[in-house]
């Protein structure tokens, strides 16, 4: 909290700043404009008032109107050329308006401040008479002008002030909601690292509160928001793998637990024994294939499910998988209807394809009631090859269809045989597809089958983009 408050503290500041030196700029250079305005104006005040002298002068050389000028706050004087002065206003008294006179041969009016104790600050203008070897000398106060100047720089800095005042209010408001995100943000970081450090069971999480999808802290906390979506739903499901891995395998290992401490409980005969052995041997291969499993499906989480790419025929390696179940379907009174196309080749790997349609097989049979029957379809597409197991079992539920690929998830059928898959099957299965590049579609109806739709790509790209595309999934 204190480093939020820093934050927006130090951002404001910057922003009121920034603003102030701005609004500073801003005031000097009008500052400018009005003085040269306001100096510009004195200026032709000057010529004005000076202009009917000037005239009369030049129309008479040898007059005294100078000398008997008083009018308030204008100064005279009349030069000749080399700047003695002739005569000047009677409100002169004995002051001279001083000014420095560069060329006699003045022919533009020249203007210049002056200041004197008894009279001021002025304004003074020497004027050339024209055709006359004569100056005219002009004074007047600039207090007017200075007290424009002077209250223009009260104005500029009372509204520089609350100027600030205000941009300071507004950058705070805009800032804190700016940060807003952020500070959810940080807090549910904050929330999340302590329940994890508590192990608590609940959501990790709480979504950040988006109050404008728009800009870009908006964009920010939408993006954390689907970052946490995923990692939660991932920490939930290792959570559910682990306690479901640790259910299955309790079951077997505690099986072989009480056969052994049974058998080591006394003496047997040789027929216990072989029946205690045979108990032990078949959950030792349910272990090994639940084993087995969970380890396929850690290698494709990590990208490292390596496939061996060899050319192969599918409808060969369909026969195969069928050939081998065939006796258990026979032992159900299940019938395996093939309806494969000849000469379908495929780059892939031969082990984990038999082993991808054994576990539809596997699964057709288990679900399925005696006196039905599985087809099973082999059939080409420009670029890809499809292959369909479709049952006449019990059929799958909407709400179960969408869990089936889910690791230990199984949907409890009545009169449905177990097969030992642990639940793992049809994730397996997936892995398996995924490393091929190909998908897996389910359709079901219950009380009439199920439809499994493997499609796998003719073309296969290098692994090392397959594995670069499965990173950027994850």
């Amino acid at each position: 909290m204190i480093r939020a408050r820093t934050l927006r503290f130090r951002m404001m500041a910057l922003f009121v700043v920034i603003v102030a030196v701005l609004l500073a700029s801003s005031d000097f250079a009008f500052y400018l404009l009005l003085s040269h305005s306001v100096r510009a104006q004195l200026d032709r005040q000057l010529l004005v008032a000076a202009a009917p002298v000037a005239r009369d002068i030049a129309a008479e050389l040898n007059s005294h109107d100078v000398s008997e000028l008083d009018a308030p706050d204008e100064y005279f004087q009349l030069l000749d050329g080399l700047g003695h002065v002739l005569q000047r206003s009677r409100n002169l008294h004995d002051t001279d308006l001083r000014m420095a006179l560069h060329s006699a041969d003045l022919t533009d009016p020249l203007f210049q401040d002056f200041t004197d104790p008894q009279l001021g600050s002025l304004r003074i203008a020497l004027i050339p008479i024209p055709l006359k070897p004569l100056l005219l000398r002009i004074g007047m106060p600039t207090r007017d002008s200075e007290q424009v100047l002077g209250n223009f720089r009260a104005m500029g800095l009372v509204l520089l002030c609350l100027s600030l005042l205000a941009t300071a209010g507004v950058s705070a408001l805009y800032v804190g909601r700016s940060l807003a995100p952020i500070n959810d943000l940080t807090r549910n970081a904050a929330e999340t690292s302590s329940r994890v450090a508590h192990a608590d069971a609940r959501a990790l999480w709480t979504p950040l509160i988006v109050r404008h999808p728009a800009d870009e802290l908006g964009r920010l906390a939408e993006t954390f928001n689907n970052l946490f979506v995923r990692v939660d739903r991932a920490l939930r499901q290792l959570r559910q793998f682990v306690s479901d891995a640790s259910h299955e395998l309790r079951t077997p290992l505690s099986v072989l637990q009480g056969e052994t401490e049974l058998v080591l409980s006394m003496p047997r005969g040789t027929d216990e024994y072989q029946a205690t052995l045979r108990v032990i041997d078949g959950e030792l291969k349910k272990l090994t294939h639940i084993v087995e499993g969970l380890f396929t499906l850690a290698m494709a989480d990590a990208g490292e499910l390596r496939i061996n790419r060899e050319p192969l025929y599918l409808n060969e390696v369909l026969e195969d998988a069928c050939a081998l179940v065939e006796a258990r379907a026979k032992a159900r009174r299940i019938s395996i209807r093939r309806d494969l196309a000849e000469g379908v080749s495929f780059v892939g790997d031969e082990a984990f394809l038999h082993q991808l349609f054994l576990i539809f097989l596997d699964n057709a049979i288990k679900y399925s009631s005696p006196d039905t029957q599985i087809t099973v379809t082999l059939a080409t597409e420009p670029g890809f090859v499809q292959v369909k197991f479709q049952d006449q079992g019990f059929g799958i539920s909407s709400e179960h269809r969408k869990h089936v690929f889910e690791r230990f998830y199984r949907v409890v059928q009545a009169g449905a045989v177990e097969a030992g898959s642990g639940g793992l099957g049809l994730a397996i299965a997936q892995a398996i597809a995924s490393a091929h590049e190909g998908t897996i579609e389910c359709q079901s109806t219950i009380g009439v089958g199920s439809l499994f739709s493997v499609i796998l790509p003719r073309t296969v790209r290098s692994k090392s983009s397959f594995e670069d595309r499965q990173r950027a999934t994850r």
